[in-house]
């Protein structure tokens, strides 16, 4: 079987559920890796590029948390 085709018979998890969760942990990786590229632009003296990162940092964490509220409606009905 293919991980392609796993419907929750494996892991317990619907594909779409864990799709959520998924993305929701891949957003909060991002935000955290993000982290140290603001970090490592400060040290360079590069604002312009620390303050990018800020930005795509913020939109990380704003999907994580869209995507938290998705998953808790979705599990909740």
């Amino acid at each position: 079987m293919s991980t392609g085709t796993e419907t929750g018979n494996v892991t317990g998890t619907q594909d779409k559920d864990y799709n959520i969760i998924w993305f929701v942990e891949a957003c909060l990786s991002n935000a955290l890796r993000l982290e140290t590229y603001i970090a490592d632009a400060e040290t360079e003296g590069d604002s312009e590029l620390a303050d990018f990162f800020r930005r795509a940092q913020g939109e990380s964490r704003k999907g994580a948390e869209q995507g938290k509220k998705l998953l808790a409606r979705r599990l909740a009905g």
